[in-house]
């Protein structure tokens, strides 16, 4: 039990890093090497004169791709 605590605890302070990060830093440099994200082949934009629609499905695939990598890493690092 204390071992999934430790792994909750790491992975709420490495979110709110990234996303402390990526809010500073959103109107810089970093934001022309992500403005991909979101307009990939497979995500739906609907947009008409009073109505968006945005569904992104592709976006969404490959960020829990990552996402799935890099707590099955964590994982591993800690259950040695």
């Amino acid at each position: 039990m204390k071992t999934l605590a430790k792994l909750f605890f790491i992975t709420g302070i490495l979110l709110i890093a990234i996303g402390a990060i990526l809010y500073l830093l959103s109107a810089t440099e970093l934001h022309r090497w992500f403005q991909w994200l979101g307009k990939l082949p497979g995500d739906i934009r609907i947009e008409k004169e009073n109505v968006r629609i945005y569904i992104p499905i592709t976006t969404m695939l490959l960020l829990s791709i990552l996402l799935t990598l890099l707590f099955n890493l964590i994982i591993r690092l800690f259950s040695r």
